[in-house]
């Protein structure tokens, strides 16, 4: 297992984790019903009829392109950008790793830092009609939904900043999105289960972000001590 497999899968899970965020999951209804142009209750049917099905499936995908367009041209960047520093790489890597356990410690919210808390949300109060509208939407939800998701995209465009190849910075954005966008998608298919479920596990929110918080503290020590190369290089003695 190399190092780059280790942070795929940390930036899928950064996805996940971004979609399970406070002010992320309790939206997503709204979100569906104003990209769509659907009624809650023609989404929240049990059984919803194919033509909402389509709808839904066809909205919520292009809504998904739009903010992986923007998370993977952020990826492809700063990649691009850390290879013109790569004389100063151990220190990029250094500075990195202390903002994610930064980072990590607002999410907690048990240290909570007053500058990371201004919530600067890029919206369209007028959707324009058709995918091409949703899409947009994506762009907007991408460009400016913060503080939620903005330390986890954050923490995960510093370790793509440390990557040698641009293509591994826009798999680890294209994963991120991935691990966001699925659960989006799946929520949109089934509303009706969704709103089932998340009036149960939303008593729950804060557990995880104190754990994503602390997911990210985990990442932010092991790339500042370089440990999570050491780690990958054990993995490939144990698998070879």
């Amino acid at each position: 297992m190399e190092t780059q497999q280790i942070t795929y899968l940390g930036a899928l899970l950064a996805g996940l984790l971004s979609f399970l965020s406070p002010c992320v999951l309790p939206l997503i209804p709204s979100f569906i019903t104003y990209i769509t142009g659907l009624s809650f209750s023609d989404l929240d049917s049990e059984h919803p009829s194919s033509f909402v099905r389509r709808q839904t499936l066809f909205h919520a995908l292009a809504f998904v392109a739009g903010f992986t367009l923007v998370f993977v041209l952020l990826g492809a960047s700063a990649t691009y950008i850390g290879s013109f520093l790569q004389q100063y790489m151990d220190l990029v890597r250094k500075v990195g790793g202390i903002l994610i356990i930064v980072f990590g410690i607002h999410i907690t919210g048990l240290v909570p830092l007053t500058l990371l808390l201004g919530d600067k949300r890029f919206s369209l109060k007028h959707k324009p009609a058709g995918l091409l509208g949703s899409m947009l939407v994506g762009i907007a939800f991408a460009a400016g939904w913060t503080p939620c998701i903005g330390p986890i995209l954050a923490s995960i465009l510093m370790i793509a900043a440390t990557e040698e190849k641009v293509a591994h910075g826009i798999v680890l954005l294209l994963l991120y999105s991935i691990g966001l966008g699925i659960p989006f998608v799946l929520s949109s298919l089934a509303m009706h289960r969704f709103v089932v479920l998340f009036n149960r596990f939303k008593k729950y929110i804060r557990y995880f972000e104190i754990i994503t918080g602390l997911f990210l503290i985990v990442v932010g020590v092991l790339i500042f001590t370089n440990w999570l190369s050491r780690l990958a290089g054990y993995a490939n003695l144990l698998f070879m």
